[in-house]
């Protein structure tokens, strides 16, 4: 008999439509009724502003709020599943780090592992930038289990933020920004729910960068620069160029005024106080480069350049040209870099497609930070142009602006560096908006209040939803997931099927078989760092003479045939004419 595994129901209400039409609600009830719950909100509004003016305090308040929600959501929301290829990749980072090693050896059958987003020579990795592996390592080695990881840099991501806005704004905004950010970022959105990105760890490095500039700029002191430059290790070590985009206005800002400020320090000062921060920046540069050593034999060669050089056909950069196409062993890989990347490429190098897919880059990125909930507070944006305090921010969301237009593809998490100083721009429009009284009436005040009350509702739509949903608790439906052409039953499906064969005596290895429809980002395979030692072991189903070279590899293994593409998924002992449907008894028992 076949192991069957159902597909998850999907929710049956988008999420974006409530929350559009509860903020259309908002806006009419702001003009209609605006000095409605006036007395409550003030009460509030007095409680609120005795916590944010202990800054400490509402800094581990803003963290702890973060980690405390999402652990309480764990019943309703549990631990997530990879689903698509980078998180799969992320995770052998993780594992490989929790390991004690920095890369592993090419596995001797390596041609029947190769998947999307992770390099099989000179080494066997993941093809990204470290900083989202170690941090997944470090939840895997303190608690069991890489999300912990992810929950503890997001929840210092959150207090980060709330840092950061006490340096540019008053307290009682910066307190209300940490807490947005919680509810906004911590609960329900791919930081929390996927491995993908680094949109955490970069949001925490950009977060302590601009929070450490006007510090210092204020007060010269050695933890502020050491601050600085964890945040510009942590930038290099996640979205280096990104990182850049950001740290270089920084650099330049903080050496005009070490050089010509009217408050410069003195030679001596400055070198006393730059020793430690620097010699922190040189470490962090030093151990990349150890890491690249490992990984590509080159200190000087960079994550993601190898595996793209070897696979894909689609440079970064819109001025780039196309690359010759590889060989590929797969047809599921070759029809990723082939057509999926290269049709967005050639798309963004037409002058209309260059115009209409910025302006897209634009509408996602402001969807995915601001939702329909916080545009309110965007009316009055333009009026935030106009600020002294925030004259260098907007600058940086200039430079970021450019830099995004030379790439030929974006996504929301690619700009996570920069969500500080979204936050500070959008909280100052909130306080513009605050003061609007457009013929007397408090109206900007009530739309102030009602976006944040709706912010908060949102987070309990989704939590009443998944308590009256009937069935087993799921993941969050994360905000990407409408854009990525694969269903997120399939984390599930995979896990179920690796679960069912790691329960059953002896040592498995699964081949794995795609229709000629098969979706590329539906990737079912990937191993653990040492395959060969793995109680489970996924391959590609490939021509009869490599099965037959890969089969008497691994001769004391149960051999198996999974196809994905077929609804339900379908597993069966392997034969060589493919012809056996059975799952045995004890196979049975395991599900």
């Amino acid at each position: 008999m076949l192991l069957s595994i159902p597909s998850s129901p999907q929710p049956a209400i988008q999420l974006s439509l409530i929350e559009g039409g509860l903020t259309c609600i908002v806006l009419l009830a702001a003009f209609a009724l605006p000095r409605t719950g006036a007395g409550l909100f003030q009460r509030i509004e007095r409680a609120f502003a005795r916590v944010a003016c202990r800054k400490n305090l509402s800094i581990a308040v803003v963290g702890g709020a973060a980690a405390l929600l999402r652990l309480a959501l764990l019943p309703l929301f549990p631990i997530p599943l990879p689903i698509i290829p980078d998180e799969f990749s992320y995770l052998l980072a993780a594992n490989t780090f929790a390991s004690g090693r920095l890369t592993n050896p090419t596995p001797a059958m390596w041609t029947h592992f190769e998947s999307i987003q992770i390099s099989m020579t000179p080494t066997y990795m993941s093809m990204y930038f470290p900083g989202q592996g170690l941090v997944l390592a470090l939840g895997k080695l303190l608690f069991g289990h890489p999300w912990f990881g992810l929950l503890l840099a997001t929840s210092l991501a959150c207090a980060a933020i709330c840092w950061m806005l006490q340096a540019w704004l008053p307290s009682r905004w910066a307190l209300l920004g940490g807490f947005i950010a919680v509810f906004h970022f911590a609960l329900f959105s791919h930081w929390i729910n996927t491995y993908i990105g680094s949109s955490s760890v970069s949001a925490l490095g950009g977060a302590l960068v601009l929070g450490a500039l006007p510090r210092l700029k204020r007060s010269l002191q050695t933890r502020d620069g050491l601050l600085l430059a964890a945040g510009i290790v942590i930038l290099a070590l996640s979205r280096p160029y990104e990182g850049l985009l950001l740290c270089a206005p920084v650099a330049v800002a903080l050496s005009y005024w070490a050089f010509f400020g009217m408050n410069r320090p003195s030679l001596a000062t400055l070198l006393r106080r730059s020793a430690a921060p620097v010699a922190l920046l040189v470490f962090g540069a030093c151990w990349l480069a150890y890491y690249d050593y490992r990984l590509f034999e080159n200190p000087f060669t960079l994550p993601y350049v190898l595996h793209r050089a070897q696979y894909a056909v689609a440079p970064t950069f819109v001025w780039q040209h196309l690359r010759p196409t590889p060989i590929y062993r797969h047809k599921a890989m070759e029809e990723f870099y082939t057509r999926n990347e290269v049709i967005e490429f050639q798309k963004v190098r037409t002058l209309p497609g260059f115009f209409t897919g910025n302006l897209a880059k634009l509408a996602n990125c402001i969807y995915a930070y601001a939702g329909f909930a916080l545009l309110i507070p965007l009316l009055l944006v333009s009026r935030v142009f106009f600020d002294r305090r925030l004259r260098f921010l907007v600058l940086c969301m200039f430079i970021l602006m450019a830099g995004m237009l030379a790439e030929a593809v974006l996504l929301p998490y690619y700009v996570a560096p920069f969500t500080a100083a979204f936050f500070a721009i959008g909280l100052q429009a909130m306080r513009h908006l605050r003061l609007w009284k457009p013929g007397g009436q408090p109206v900007g005040l009530a739309m102030l209040r009602g976006c944040v009350t709706l912010v908060i509702a949102m987070a309990l739509v989704q939590v009443a939803g998944q308590i009256f949903r009937q069935g087993s608790p799921r993941m969050p439906n994360p905000a990407w997931s409408c854009d990525i052409d694969i269903p997120c039953a399939c984390g599930t499906e995979r896990a179920n099927i690796e679960a069912a064969l790691a329960s059953l005596p002896g040592k498995q290895l699964v081949l794995v078989r795609y229709s000629d429809h098969h979706r590329p980002l539906n990737e079912w395979v990937y191993n653990d760092p040492d395959i060969d030692a793995s109680r489970v072991i996924w391959a590609h189903d490939m021509d009869t003479a490599a099965n037959r070279e890969l089969i008497n590899y691994y001769k004391d293994r149960t051999v198996w045939l999974v196809t994905p593409d077929v609804q339900p998924v379908e597993v069966a002992p392997y034969s060589a004419s493919a012809n056996a449907r059975e799952w045995p008894d004890k196979a049975k028992t395991a599900d």
